[in-house]
């Protein structure tokens, strides 16, 4: 009998009739004659409700930061409620279950409170439950430090856990269950000829993940690939025997037999690009901008530098997140007699448009395709960045949908 580890998301047990219909999954995974240990996430909103209690917001809020080690022990205890829901609901359908919390397993993490990363997970408990023929039903999220103390994983963390207990336990896959059906070419809201994508590679998820593709969280595809974990995103919104074969599987590029040059276009409208004019042109500069942003904990992503017209000075564009953009402006702003730049800008109203595919490694022409695309449809590039198997532009935000159609038709997608 193989272990197989499934993970449901907030929406798929958003109240009690769709706790009943996971439970129904479930059962026919072990009547197929499978070891099933099963990652829950809060009910959906719940997590929410829980940060506003404790964040300050409110007058009932305690004002706790979420580096506080009593912040996590707050918010991991929505999952808590939902592995308990879902074993009973299991129980009452005559199968053998029980919950299990990160601490009993145990998930042991670091001790970053809020956002705590898994550093080993025994599975000698877990493992002997399974094959004693128990349902494991595991809450999602949260670990705790080797003091004893409950952690929190950050936001996404139950794809993490779910990955992490299928790395353990040796499961020949980590079902994750989401409000989608698998991943696609593109985001169907925006092109309805999206194509769902049988199978893509790790390389090519993690990067959809990190561009704004909700479907898995970055962290969890980051895990997968290390420990070659496949992972198969299914909805969890049909009953067991409906849609055989739906879904994706991510896994290692050496098992898709049909490499696509590109396999998907990812947008992200949460970007903001921050201009610096009359820079210094010497070494030492970007080492003094950049040192300063990363001691602040500010991402940096696409950065472009030209010659200013003025001799020995240049300028530079760069991007953030936009939550981040106001302290990356006062940070530069800090620091500008120092450095001796002449002046900063910001602008929100942009979008990263990315194409992405393991196909281009060895295939010429893509970003040519890419940049006629736009061009034929009047949008402006302001960046560009690349690597091995993505091409990404920084436009303005008005463009975004133009240009993801205008992409997704250019590079056959919506023939798949």
């Amino acid at each position: 009998m193989s272990r197989l580890v499934m993970k449901f998301g907030g929406t798929s047990v958003a109240d009690l009739e769709r706790i009943r219909r996971v439970g129904r999954l479930v059962a026919a995974e072990v009547e197929a004659g499978k070891k099933v240990a099963v990652v829950v996430s809060a009910m959906a909103g719940k997590t929410n409700e829980l940060v506003a209690w404790t964040d300050g917001a409110g007058a009932a809020a305690q004002g706790l930061d979420p580096s506080d080690d009593e912040y996590d022990t707050v918010v991991a205890s929505g999952e808590q409620v939902t592995a308990g829901l879902l074993a009973m609901t299991l129980r009452n359908m005559g199968l053998r279950a029980r919950s299990w919390m990160g601490w009993q397993i145990p998930i042991v993490t670091d001790d970053a409170h809020g956002r705590a990363r898994i550093e080993d997970i025994p599975p000698e408990k877990l493992g002997a439950a399974l094959d004693g023929g128990e349902v494991a039903v595991i809450a999602g999220f949260q670990g705790v430090t080797p003091g004893g103390r409950i952690t929190t994983l950050g936001r996404g963390g139950s794809d993490t856990t779910a990955v992490a207990i299928a790395a353990a336990v040796k499961a020949e896959c980590c079902d994750i269950y989401t409000d989608v059906d698998g991943v696609y070419t593109t985001d169907p809201r925006i092109e309805a000829k999206a194509r769902r994508l049988a199978k893509i590679s790790y390389e090519e998820m993690l990067e959809m993940a990190s561009l704004g593709a909700k479907v898995l969280h970055t962290r969890s595809v980051e895990m997968a690939m290390a420990h070659n974990v496949p992972v198969r995103v299914l909805s969890s919104f049909v009953e067991p025997g409906e849609a055989p074969g739906q879904g994706t599987i991510v896994c290692d590029e050496e098992e898709i037999v049909e490499k696509r040059i590109v396999s998907g276009v990812a947008y992200s409208r949460d970007e903001a690009k921050i201009s610096l004019f009359g820079l210094p042109d010497h070494p030492g500069v970007s080492s003094e901008i950049f040192g300063r942003l990363a001691d602040a904990n500010v991402n940096v992503d696409m950065i472009v530098q030209s010659h200013a017209r003025t001799e020995g000075a240049a300028n530079m564009e760069f991007t953030v997140g936009k939550r981040d953009a106001a302290r990356a402006v006062d940070i530069v702003r800090a620091a500008q007699k120092e450095i001796g730049f002449q002046d900063v800008a910001v602008d929100e109203d942009v979008a990263k448009v990315s194409v992405i595919g393991v196909g281009m490694r060895s295939h010429t022409g893509v970003a040519k395709t890419m940049f006629k695309a736009l061009a034929d449809k009047g949008v402006n590039i302001q960046v560009i960045s690349t690597s091995e198997i993505k091409i990404s532009v920084l436009i303005d935000a008005a463009y975004t949908e133009l240009a993801v159609r205008a992409l997704h038709a250019a590079y056959g997608l919506d023939a798949l």
